[in-house]
């Protein structure tokens, strides 16, 4: 068995657990919780198995270099992330809900990884550009970074649909089935902190890709499509917890931030490698 068949097994297995998540949400069926976890930790641990299988095999075709290297190994990657963040916060609140809104990213990170036309999934030797140090530090700082804005997005668009059903019917309304979702304060808690959280990863990641480009085209900053892309999603965060800690924004203002920052970030991560040319792109 090599990693290809390992990470399409995780594809279908993270099909299998957000369907599972959703039948929670939907049918209350809180009797598949338990099997919706299992299933969860069972993917995120033959997706590792992936990966690392994915690095040795690096190694063995003599080219050895970390899975993070095109676009096909860091779909993986920002779907590994992304499940990371989901079960800590799975065990940290002890509410499943939270993974109709956050797993659904991961599968459709492996999914697009796996079926996308235009994704090349075979190992190849790294360009020179790539062949630094650099590499892990600048691409898991990024990834954790832009794990954390799709967790704050779902829990987001989580926040706005209690908020609208609290509005339409009162906060008494037990029966309704958006009603079972987490309380919005602790919603807008779970926003902020995961916000602050890829806030912090993706200025790492800056600041490392800066040194990392200096090492490499001799500038720390050519304002290249994917850096300015970069520097204006770290503008609409930092925006976000500007207005948070000196303003108090709370609530439906940071729901919405955190939407609207995480399209940002897909813009930067998948518009600009294929809509516009730059030193980091993929495509080319």
């Amino acid at each position: 068995m090599d990693s290809s068949q390992l990470l399409g097994f995780t594809t279908f297995a993270y099909l299998l657990a957000s369907a599972l998540y959703i039948a929670i949400f939907v049918f209350r069926a809180e009797k598949l919780g338990l099997l919706a976890t299992v299933v969860a930790c069972t993917a995120f641990l033959v997706q590792t198995a992936g990966l690392g299988l994915r690095w040795v095999e690096s190694y063995q075709m003599g080219i050895g270099h970390a899975p993070l290297s095109n676009m096909y190994e860091s779909l993986v990657f920002f779907s590994w992330t992304i499940i990371i963040l989901y079960l800590f916060l799975e065990y940290k609140f002890k509410n499943r809900l939270i993974g109709t809104f956050a797993v659904p990213f991961s599968f459709l990170s492996m999914a697009y990884a796996s079926f996308g036309t235009n994704i090349q999934q075979e190992i190849k030797p790294l360009v020179p550009a790539l062949q630094s140090n650099w590499l892990i530090a600048h691409v898991v700082a990024c990834f954790i970074g832009y794990a954390a804005f799709a967790v704050a997005c779902g829990m987001g668009i989580m926040y706005l649909l209690k908020k609208k059903n609290e509005i339409k019917h009162g906060k008494e309304a037990a029966g309704n089935l958006i009603s079972t979702l987490p309380d919005l304060k602790i919603i807008d808690d779970v926003i902020y902190k995961t916000i602050v959280f890829g806030f912090i990863w993706l200025s790492t990641g800056i600041i490392t890709g800066a040194i990392w480009a200096n090492s490499a085209w001799g500038t720390y900053w050519s304002w290249d499509p994917k850096e300015t892309w970069s520097l204006i999603t770290w503008f609409v965060y930092a925006v976000a917890l500007h207005a948070r800690f000196v303003r108090g924004w709370g609530g439906s203002r940071i729901a919405w931030l955190a939407i609207i920052g995480f399209l940002s970030v897909i813009f930067t991560y998948y518009g600009v490698n294929y809509l516009l040319s730059g030193l980091h792109s993929y495509a080319g």
